[in-house]
């Protein structure tokens, strides 16, 4: 059973190289890349805060990236956690 197209945006045939060369990949080095795009994705979220509110301090803008990629609650939990302190 041939498998879907994964990136919409590529021919079948350059995925089917991608998808090879990642297969290969050692696994050290493929979970080295994850981290590297999930630091890069929370940094540009990170930037894109500042830009719609430049004067936010570095402690408001950990708590609203907190709020906007894991939610409400949790972003008071930190909240109220940090407060204790």
């Amino acid at each position: 059973m041939p498998t879907p197209n994964i990136i919409q945006d590529t021919l079948p045939e350059a995925e089917s190289v991608l998808i090879g060369l990642l297969r290969v990949r050692p696994a050290h080095l493929r979970l080295s890349d994850a981290i590297t795009a999930s630091n890069r994705v929370a940094q540009q979220c990170k930037n894109a805060i500042r830009r719609n509110h430049p004067k936010i301090s570095e402690d408001d803008l950990k708590l609203r990236f907190i709020e906007l990629n894991y939610g409400q609650e949790i972003a008071d939990e930190v909240r109220a956690y940090l407060n204790m302190k």
